[in-house]
């Protein structure tokens, strides 16, 4: 079979890009390696989003999916290699198959940046985790550290400020990024601890954590912090290391042009966090999943 439109990644851009291409009466598929949500499934809490007020990531990205099934959509559980271009048609070489289509949408999104330092790896799994969501209630009534200082790490801290007994917040800024309501909350709380102008160099333990050692970037001093986990918000890497033919920038972002979200491979477009951009929310991936999928309809009648 030759697709319209392959779509790699069920995140809100990918499942966005689905229904617009579906209301197009586009032949299509999407394809996701894991399970449909993406990143923003793993959010306790989404309060920015234009007619929730709030609800869970799981929550939201259940009601697109609904949406997009609702409309016809077909998932396949695959894993993208590469992708290339005969001049025709484009081939997605798959771990199970091949698919050839005449344009694709890349919505690969981005995972959490490491800290890559001793006892991180070590301890992934035992104490240090990228999602408080998800490992939060295992630190019930514990002492924590929260590495960050954007939106995601103050959001995810004061969301285990319900749970653990405190929470130490590490950010080698004298201030925080992230937007000011949501600091307001966090500096309401009363079982933060801030740790500001810092970073940490170590996690420590035995068969789980049990300290982490920081570091002031002003006087280079370092003191140990008995915790008993330790949460990493640095910022995100784009899953884009499987594409070898596609233009990125030095951080591994996909270049896109800005009206067209094309990649530098004709019908082949980007939209979400893995391409070069300026704002990651899930607002904007969904309006550019809409605006890939609005570009992949004009480049099929171009060229037809």
């Amino acid at each position: 079979m030759i697709y319209d439109v392959v779509i790699i990644g069920g995140g809100p851009a990918g499942l966005s890009a689905a229904i617009y291409a579906l209301r197009a009466r586009l032949n299509i598929v999407l394809i996701e390696k894991m399970a449909v949500g993406g990143q923003i499934a793993l959010t306790d809490n989404i309060e920015n989003y234009p007619g929730f007020p709030s609800l869970s990531g799981v929550e939201l990205m259940q009601k697109f999916e609904e949406h997009a099934k609702g409309l016809g959509l077909q998932i396949i559980y695959d894993e993208i290699k590469d992708i290339s271009d005969d001049g025709e048609y484009k081939t997605l070489r798959g771990v199970n198959e091949n698919y050839k289509t005449q344009t694709v949408i890349i919505t690969v999104g981005a995972s959490p940046k490491r800290l890559n330092i001793p006892g991180e790896r070590e301890f992934t799994g035992r104490g240090v985790s990228y999602c408080a969501t998800c490992d939060g209630p295992f630190f019930k009534d514990q002492d924590i550290a929260v590495v960050g200082g954007g939106d995601a790490a103050l959001k995810e801290a004061n969301y285990l400020t319900k749970i653990v007994k405190s929470v130490t917040l590490i950010h080698r800024r004298k201030e925080f990024r992230a937007e000011k309501i949501i600091q307001e909350r966090l500096h309401n709380a009363n079982n933060v601890i801030m740790q500001l102008e810092h970073i940490p160099v170590s996690i420590n333990g035995n068969k789980t954590v049990e300290s982490i050692t920081i570091e002031s970037v002003k006087t280079k001093e370092r003191k140990t912090v008995p915790i008993k986990g330790v949460f990493i918000f640095i910022g995100i890497s784009p899953q884009t290391s499987f594409l070898k033919n596609i233009e990125k920038d030095e951080y591994g972002f996909i270049k896109t042009d800005p009206y067209t979200l094309m990649t530098s491979m004709p019908g082949v477009f980007c939209a979400g966090d893995a391409h070069s951009k300026k704002l990651l929310q899930v607002a904007t991936a969904v309006g550019e999943g809409a605006l890939a999928a609005t570009a992949a309809e004009e480049f099929i009648c171009d060229v037809c």
